[in-house]
């Protein structure tokens, strides 16, 4: 019986592992805000975009997801299986915060862009308010537009 729970609780942790590497497998960039360095991965497709942060625990100091979308629109983003409170910033070509908004974790409220943008930033919920980041404040180092 021991080796039975044993066995399972070894495979639970190669499942998690697996999991946390599959999540993180996705490309990161650099990006600025003012004085601010932030460590970005790069959500440019379907798949990335539509898991988003689901599942983690934790983000990394200075470390978010860029949500890079196809076409210009008024995109919005929803907290499903998220499991940690985030700030979403939406952004412009020219690199320019829109509007912030703080999203709760688990809920399907949406948090839409007030204007048509090809970007997104979430990072951990405050990060902008406590760096004084405010719509208007221009970020560095996004992807050219396709």
């Amino acid at each position: 019986m021991l080796t039975t729970l044993i066995r399972l609780f070894l495979a639970a942790l190669l499942v998690a592992a697996s999991t946390a590497q599959a999540q993180s497998a996705l490309p990161t960039t650099k990006l600025t805000a003012g004085i601010h360095l932030i460590t970005a991965e790069v959500a440019a497709d379907d798949p990335a975009r539509a898991r988003g942060l689901m599942f983690r625990e934790r983000l990394a100091p200075n470390h978010g997801m860029l949500f890079v979308f196809d076409n210009k629109a008024v995109h919005c983003m929803w907290m499903r299986n998220t499991l940690i409170p985030l700030s979403v910033a939406f952004i412009d070509d020219s690199g320019g915060i829109l509007n912030i908004e703080d999203m709760q974790p688990g809920t399907e409220r949406s948090h839409c862009a007030k204007r048509p943008v090809r970007f997104a930033l979430e990072m951990d919920r405050g990060w902008f308010a406590q760096r004084g980041i405010k719509p208007g404040a221009k970020l560095g180092g996004l992807p050219a537009p396709r």
